[in-house]
């Protein structure tokens, strides 16, 4: 890719992590993600949707994403600067306001000796969004935003109010620098189903001014939510593409697993696919070829030696031996999905 280019607003190009765990005097490099790319256009806002079970790297991914992790290689461009190389005052004078994150549990987002409405103004305040004089008035429009106002919650404690109205709160915070991106980590998991699509709606009404990363493992809530999603598996994107193709008719072994995995609601459409009980669990000790290898219902001989390369086929990407050659290398031809 052209790093000079400018008509991403993220563009993710090989991205990779990876972590050494020690036991005694040993040690073992984990690749918590390894050479992940894509992008998110600057034309129109969009949901993107990383899904995978734990140990994926999703959140490892999400991390990286928001600065929070340094990148062991590749580079992260945003809105055409690579921000993985640059210094760390100008990512937070520059970079951080323009995305903003959202996390999974919303009672450990507030001190519950604080009132709520103080982080909304220390945010406004610190990234010098408004004045003091001028502070009750950006703090009740991001509020207003995500249905609540700013006579709603002023004066209360975390105790006071529900989980989905913290997480409510929550995403009103990241609000209020105006950011073009939003990375929320798993930001229902820890609601009650009754909340949970009160707050996907949610996101999908701001799509309309900013972009959003969507880290689940929910493939109910990524279906509805998505506009792409990204399948990921023991660090590699797996299959990428409209969340339509990817998980309605999903090409990846993979993917067909976990979506064979959903209960489904017709009894007339059950699923006639066996699912392995680890088909869910990424750990694989394999050092070469495909990391989905030893569970997969499809393997080929080329699986367990060589690494499978990305390969477009029907609007998305895959990558897998099953479209590609015998050698192991990609058959199909195009541009990355973006």
């Amino acid at each position: 890719m052209d790093p000079e280019r400018n008509d991403s607003l993220l563009r993710v190009e090989d991205l990779t992590k990876s972590f050494t765990s020690r036991q005694g005097l040993a040690g073992s490099r984990v690749v918590a993600v390894d050479r992940v790319r894509f992008e998110l256009p600057s034309t129109r806002p969009e949901i993107l949707t990383l899904a995978g079970e734990s140990g994926s790297g999703k959140t490892t991914l999400g991390r990286m994403i928001m600065g929070m992790i340094e990148p062991s290689a590749g580079h992260l461009y945003f809105m055409g600067r690579d921000v993985s190389r640059m210094p760390a005052a100008e990512r937070q004078t520059w970079f951080r306001p323009r995305v903003q994150p959202i996390f999974q549990d919303p009672f450990a987002t507030f001190n519950p000796l604080r009132r709520v409405e103080t982080y909304l103004y220390e945010t406004a305040l610190n990234y010098r969004v408004a004045k003091h004089a001028t502070a009750d008035e950006q703090v009740d429009r991001a509020l207003g935003e995500v249905g609540l106002s700013l006579k709603e919650v002023k004066g209360r404690y975390p105790n006071e109010l529900s989980g989905g109205q913290l997480q409510r709160i929550s995403i009103a915070r990241a609000l209020i620098t105006r950011p073009s991106l939003l990375v929320a980590d798993e930001p229902v998991s820890m609601l009650d189903a009754s909340l949970r699509m009160s707050v996907v709606n949610l996101f999908r009404r701001l799509k309309q001014q900013q972009s959003v990363i969507y880290i689940t493992h929910d493939l109910a809530t990524a279906y509805y939510a998505s506009d792409r999603v990204a399948i990921m598996l023991r660090g590699w994107v797996v299959e990428l593409g409209p969340v339509e193709k990817v998980l309605g008719t999903p090409l990846h072994p993979y993917t067909q697993l976990l979506k064979s995995s959903i209960l489904e609601p017709d009894p007339t459409r059950k699923t006639r696919l066996e699912v392995p009980l680890s088909a869910g669990d990424v750990r694989d000790d394999a050092r070469e070829g495909c990391r989905f290898a030893s569970r997969c219902p499809r393997v080929l001989d080329v699986c367990r030696r060589v690494a499978p390369r990305d390969t477009i086929v029907d609007g998305r990407m895959v990558k897998c031996h099953l479209f590609g050659d015998s050698d192991g290398h990609a058959n199909g031809s195009g541009p990355h999905p973006n």
